[in-house]
């Protein structure tokens, strides 16, 4: 029965509203069009029968036009909160061509009332389940809801993904992912209820397969290891990296690599070289917060065991670029964590750091917490576009917080003042470069790649002066001086750069949004303020 053939389109949602992640601006300056591809999406792919005639539309780069729809039997989709009012409007579009629509993915996992208008609901990891939807749905059943076990399925059995779907001309980069889980216990993190706190990891083989498969479609630059904490499970990471290391020499270095880490991976020199051999060069960590107290209330011990700046100063002379994660709006904040916070970003010399609100989403100890402390707003769960979408830049605190909530905004609009200022955001790229230590594979210039960064390197000095107009002299300034002081940092200078383009004027859109959010607080007319 699996080899019946029928045509499925996999659409990828739109992401709604600006956010942090979504740099359209530099994505353009780059020549791409959006930061990266749905992976999880073209990783069903892989598990649907192989008879069936696949396509694939993102909605960030494409219109999903009626005569996609015309050509389906079967449509496929779902994302994150972030893309819930897209998913619902896929599903009524293909509703209105009688077509049955599969959702899947995070956000139905966490919040499956949301999507009772889809006939089928895939819960949960989609190596479990897939098959059985397929079953199901070829047997002529009209829905069903199909829900994996938790933390059950067995990664070293997922294909892999469907690279060959994808024009990689049109992201930045391209996912991989090798483990899925986190050994952490943070509160406001919804990781550990979708994956589990231990991390299950892909062979040595099935990564190289992957990143092969890559190479010989033509793929050449930025891999990002999607992980949640590459690091999680450190014995499975670092019995991988040496073979990686040992391919990447044999092709080339045709890749660079980034990923998410915590802040424990600057205690372990011994990984943190076996990355920088393997042309790792960049990571995500989530800071969080300077205040040990915060830290430890809300489970993120792990920020605790040492000065945080010293620790990134650690991971810089690894020679990785260091982006990191920032949250106000804990509840065991003590007054003002504005100057702290950025005094740390300052002190850590961190160009590119995502401060956000405290966002209680959908499944997550601290939203079990707040709804049995009556603190949680009505419509935690909801993606609304129309209200500033789920951005936790623009839409957190959906919950009364325990300090006061004009405090907690005054605060934050501090902070995003204060790092998105031109003067400070271009001193810490060069005071990130000069902490550089780029000896390895990642601060040179490889023949397999060669073509594709001189050709990015005219690109962003063409256009990024150009799109800085109130900060072009400190590009110009900032880059001589980080190419005199460490010529082998010229790459992350340049993406920090780049990055400019687009963080620069979404901290001018989120300080008017949270003047507004100000001025609102206390008025009783703001229907969003309503408590379950």
């Amino acid at each position: 029965m699996l080899d019946q053939c029928r045509k499925a389109l996999l659409v990828y949602p739109r992401f709604s509203g600006s956010s942090f992640w979504n740099y359209r601006e530099t994505c353009e300056v780059i020549g791409a069009k959006h930061p990266a591809p749905p992976l999880g999406l073209i990783t069903v792919a892989a598990l649907l029968p192989a008879s069936w005639d696949l396509r694939l539309v993102d909605r960030n780069i494409d219109d999903l036009s009626a005569a996609d729809v015309a050509w389906a039997d079967v449509i496929l989709t779902g994302g994150m909160l972030p893309q819930q009012a897209d998913t619902l409007a896929i599903v009524e579009l293909a509703h209105g061509q009688a077509k049955p629509v599969v959702v899947g993915g995070p956000d139905v996992t966490s919040s499956p009332d949301r999507y009772a208008s889809a006939d089928f609901r895939v819960l949960g990891e989609a190596e479990g389940v897939i098959d059985d939807f397929v079953l199901a749905y070829l047997a002529g059943h009209p829905n069903g809801l199909f829900e994996s076990p938790k933390f059950q399925v067995d990664v070293t059995r997922s294909p892999i993904p469907r690279f060959d779907l994808l024009n990689f001309n049109h992201y930045v980069q391209i996912g991989v992912q090798f483990s899925r889980g986190c050994p952490f216990t943070c509160e406001f993190c919804d990781i550990i209820e979708l994956y589990g706190r231990k991390p299950r990891a892909k062979t040595t083989a099935q990564m190289l397969a992957e990143l092969e498969r890559l190479y010989q479609l033509g793929y050449r630059g930025h891999v990002d290891f999607v992980d949640d904490n590459l690091i999680g499970n450190k014995k499975a990471v670092k019995n991988v990296l040496p073979a990686l290391r040992e391919w990447q020499e044999r092709k080339g270095f045709p890749f660079e690599f980034s990923t998410e880490a915590s802040l424990n991976l600057a205690d372990d020199t011994e990984l943190l070289g076996m990355m920088k051999a393997a042309a790792f060069f960049a990571v995500f960590i989530g800071i969080e917060t300077p205040d040990t107290a915060t830290l430890m209330a809300t489970g993120k011990k792990q920020n605790t065991r040492g000065p945080i700046a010293d620790s990134i100063a650690r991971i810089y002379q690894a020679g990785l670029f260091v982006l990191a994660g920032f949250i106000v709006g804990f509840d065991d904040e003590h007054g003002d964590i504005s100057e702290p916070m950025i005094r740390l970003i300052e002190e850590a010399a961190i160009p590119v750091c995502m401060v956000g609100l405290l966002y209680a989403l959908p499944n997550t100890q601290l939203t079990r917490r707040l709804q049995q402390e009556g603190r949680l707003f009505r419509g935690h769960d909801v993606d609304a576009p129309s209200e500033g979408s789920a951005d936790q830049c623009t839409s957190g605190l959906n919950f009364v917080t325990r300090r006061p909530r004009k405090e907690v905004l005054s605060d934050y609009r501090r902070v995003i003042a204060a790092v998105y200022r031109p003067d400070r955001y271009f001193g810490r790229v060069e005071r990130m470069a000069r902490a550089l230590k780029l000896d390895g594979p990642s601060g040179s210039l490889h023949l397999a790649t060669l073509g594709k960064d001189l050709r990015q390197f005219a690109r962003l000095l063409w256009h990024v002066p150009g799109h800085l107009p109130g900060a072009r002299r400190y590009f110009w300034v900032t880059l001589f001086r980080c190419v005199f002081a460490n010529p082998r940092s010229i790459k992350p200078v340049l993406k920090a750069l780049a990055l400019y383009v687009h963080l620069g004027v979404f901290a001018q859109v989120v300080e008017r949004e949270i003047t507004r959010q100000i001025s609102t607080v206390g008025d009783p007319s703001n229907s969003d303020l309503v408590m379950i």
